[in-house]
């Protein structure tokens, strides 16, 4: 794991008869090779044109090699050299990553500090070393696997989320041990300018420790949208495409690639008209980022007048600046099961109410919605994992697993509670599909509430609660749901999957997935009609609201709050400005009589030009 693959180097050699009648064969020619696009995940936006570089990150067998027993003082010296190089490389990252990315996100790093520090852990590589005989990279290599195993069988799934820090973590302390012996220099400095890494998976300090002067972005085969390096890669805002799942076999180190991380693309091979056309797809996003800066400070209002609210989806509390300073009103999810990833332990009510409060402090006043955790399925890496659920999209997830663990889900909700009465929050329930649940899941916040209540503990008594409306059966029952909810919010990425029962991050069947389905359509107006009637505010917090196509249907079946990344505020603001909300009525309404989604995504795209065609580029995309 960890180790820089470089390419051979090709050396063509002409082989000269000692007849010199005799020709010389001329060369074979190059193949040629045509433009190639590989497919994954796209987790940080941006597009990037570099060559590659490539970390092989396959699993290091370290053989079993003993040692004699004048030896055991020196190797477990070698070990404890080890240790302490790499708590200070640790450290550094550490240091570095509070300053880059806000002390919630560093917090990654902690738990490799802490396992460099445990006494018991430390302990059995060296007993090992001194009983067995072996060496330190056996001995360290072979009780780091044993943990690594049982963290992967635990039942938790935040221990199955460790494994790959684990993993890390055994990789740097068989770097500081290969270094020892005389290796090559490491791999930073390895990386030239212009470089895009790819790999099978990276971790998270590999990510953090990048020099963002030379890395330019990283494409992997593996790795999930909610996995630890897809959250350091968005706080970094570093181009990121994950689940290529072929990639690696694809190219060598040196090749030329275009990286198009708004779409989730690595393009390989690229000839002179794909340069040319992804140049200037560079050139112009900037030029439209710098012109988008310039409405930061107007309203999202339509042309005829209507105010379309704008709020921001975030991870972290300190991206809520990137929100406001994109030009957000707010945030309308945010999604707290990053606080399980990012510690080392389950986190305790203060972690929860200092991450709450500081959203609190930094919203000053504008609205802020807390998911409550959204754990199981894809949140936790379920490829890192032996023992996955058999269905984790239909297993124990989101509202249902706080059920089950309603000692933590009180904590969350205390923690919640008390950060209400620093400034404006609403509580949100996640997968909801039985007015059971959410009835049970209001029981248990008042249960908090009454116990803060003995306690002297202040919180906002009229805070609001709401949910998401993320499968079928909640769509269909929404008149029952909307009597006994405060705000709906539209969850567009499980609603899609679990309406057309497609798995939204399988490639296999991606051609599938799409929110432009006549029955996901309908589905949202009905939701929509319900709100409305019981007069309940309505969002949208899925990744449809920032296809600015999607959008213009969703203002027009009256989903007017739209929650996006930081990202995507600025054009979906300049689109709303171009828009008229009479308009955008009528084509919900013909939208709706049509029959399938090929027709729907032409239909819109053609309207969506007609009425903003400054919002799209020459090739159509946004």
């Amino acid at each position: 794991m960890g180790f820089i693959r470089f390419a051979d180097c090709r050396r063509y050699t002409l082989a000269v008869s000692k007849k010199p009648q005799s020709p010389v064969p001329a060369p074979a020619p190059a193949p040629v090779r045509h433009p190639v696009a590989i497919k994954g995940l796209p987790v940080s936006g941006g597009i990037v044109i570099g060559r590659v570089l490539v970390i092989d990150d396959a699993m290091r067998r370290v053989v079993r090699r003993t040692i004699k027993s004048g030896e055991v003082k020196s190797e477990l010296g070698r070990f404890e050299s080890a240790v302490k190089a790499s708590i200070a490389d640790i450290q550094r990252i550490h240091e570095q990553a509070e300053r880059d990315m806000g002390r919630e996100a560093a917090k990654i790093f902690t738990f490799h500090i802490g396992l460099l520090k445990d006494p018991s852990l430390l302990g059995q590589v060296r007993t090992q070393i001194e009983k067995e005989l072996v060496t330190a990279e056996y001995a360290a290599s072979h009780v780091l696997d044993k943990l690594a195993s049982m963290f992967r069988l635990h039942k938790d799934p935040v221990f199955a989320t460790k494994v790959n820090d684990i993993d890390d973590l055994s990789d740097r302390l068989m770097t500081q041990l290969v270094a020892q012996e005389g290796a090559p220099g490491s791999r930073e400095g390895r990386i030239d300018e212009s470089t895009i890494i790819v790999a099978r998976d990276l971790t998270p300090s590999q990510t953090a420790s990048f020099d963002r002067s030379r890395v330019l972005g990283f494409a992997t085969d593996h790795g999930g949208m909610t996995s630890h390096t897809a959250i350091i890669a968005k706080a970094l805002e570093i181009p990121a495409v994950v689940g290529c799942q072929t990639l690696l076999s694809s190219v060598q180190d040196g090749d030329l690639v275009v990286l198009d991380a708004d779409k989730g693309v690595v393009m390989l091979y690229p000839d002179t008209p794909t340069l040319e056309h992804y140049t200037k797809a560079i050139s112009l996003r900037k030029t439209r980022q710098a012109a988008l800066v310039e409405l930061r400070d107007l309203p999202s209002v339509t042309t005829d007048g209507v105010p379309i609210h704008l709020v921001g989806n975030i991870e972290l509390p300190d991206e809520v600046s990137r929100v406001i300073g994109a030009g957000g009103e707010g945030i309308g999810l945010y999604r707290t099961e990053y606080l399980y990833l990012t510690g080392n332990e389950e986190p305790t009510e203060g972690v929860h109410y200092r991450a709450y409060k500081r959203c609190v402090q930094l919203c000053n006043g504008r609205e802020l919605v807390i998911r409550t955790m959204d754990l199981g399925a894809d949140k936790y890496t379920q490829a890192q994992s032996e023992t996955p659920e058999r269905n984790p999209f239909l297993g124990c997830r989101s509202i249902r697993y706080c059920l089950k663990n309603q000692p933590m889900f009180k904590k969350q909700l205390r923690a919640i509670l008390r950060a209400s009465a620093d400034g404006p929050i609403k509580v949100m329930f996640p997968l909801v599909s039985t007015i059971a649940e959410l009835r049970q899941a209001k029981f248990i916040v008042n249960d908090v509430m009454e116990e803060l209540d003995e306690e002297g503990l202040p919180f906002d008594r009229g805070i609001k609660i709401g949910m998401m409306v993320e499968v079928p059966s909640a769509a269909i029952q929404a008149e029952t749901f909307a009597r006994e909810c405060d705000f709906f919010s539209l969850g567009t990425n499980d609603l899609v999957q679990y309406t057309l029962a497609v798995d939204r991050i399988n490639e296999r069947v991606a051609n599938l997935y799409t929110p432009m389905h006549p029955a996901v359509i309908r589905l949202i107006r009905d939701v929509s009609r319900a709100a409305r009637r019981n007069r309940i505010p309505i969002s949208n917090c899925g990744e449809a609201s920032g296809d600015l196509e999607f959008a213009m249907l969703l203002i027009g079946l009256d989903v007017t709050t739209l929650s996006v990344s930081a990202s995507g505020i600025p054009k979906l603001k300049r689109f709303v400005r171009a828009l008229n909300k009479e308009q955008c009525d009528k084509i919900a309404r013909e939208t709706l009589r049509l029959e399938s989604d090929v027709q729907i995504a032409a239909f819109l795209r053609d309207r969506a030009r007609k009425m903003a065609p400054n919002c799209f580029d020459d090739s159509g995309g946004d």
